[in-house]
């Protein structure tokens, strides 16, 4: 048996695994999303978090971070990176979000920027709710702004700060029939740009 073969590709597959392991936790680089196998109007799942089924890379990433540990029957997460026509979601554009009665028991929608990171703003304003909602007058029928000013009025997520980000819709106690057809299951919210840059849309 010649030895230098092994001793190589035992090399190779190790840094291979770490390398793979480190950017999948956003060591390196921001890191890889998790997305995949759950895609509703581009808000996207990997249905297998909070679940023995998760990989190895998908397991480093929720620990790292540490956004992802509830367990499905506790909440279930979907992410979004661009708006109604595709276009990636930045700082410099105003949107409007909005949407109907999820299927859970409450709801959140917050803005991470590129790192996963709540942006490094003062505005107190990342996130809107089920209770934001319902103080604003309809829980069936809710919409906010985000942008990286405050809107004359409404609700707001601020952006300011973000550059590049995304929104994660968080559902927690989801209902027996999203955990089983996603899919057919969840009101996608609609992500609307309204300007960009101070210029129209």
């Amino acid at each position: 048996m010649k030895l230098a073969p092994l001793l190589i590709g035992g090399i190779l597959g190790l840094a291979a695994g770490a390398a793979s392991a480190m950017v999948m936790a956003g060591m390196v680089g921001s890191g890889i999303r998790l997305s995949g196998d759950v895609d509703v109007e581009n808000w996207q799942s990997d249905w297998t978090i909070g679940s023995a089924a998760a990989n190895p890379w998908t397991r480093a990433r929720i620990a790292r971070h540490g956004l992802l540990a509830l367990t499905k029957e506790e909440a279930v997460y979907f992410t979004r990176a661009s708006d109604d026509d595709g276009k990636p979601l930045m700082e410099a554009c105003t949107y409007r979000v909005s949407g109907t009665a999820m299927p859970a028991l409450w709801w959140s929608v917050t803005l991470y920027d590129g790192d996963s990171r709540l942006p490094p703003n003062t505005d107190k304003a990342l996130s809107y709710d089920l209770t934001k909602a319902a103080a604003e007058g309809d829980a069936d029928a809710w919409s906010f702004t985000v942008s990286p000013s405050r809107p004359a009025e409404g609700g707001w997520v601020s952006s300011r700060a973000a550059d590049k980000f995304d929104l994660t819709l968080r559902l927690y106690k989801p209902s027996a029939a999203l955990l089983s057809d996603p899919e057919a299951t969840l009101p996608a919210p609609s992500v609307e740009r309204l300007s960009c840059g101070g210029q129209g849309s």
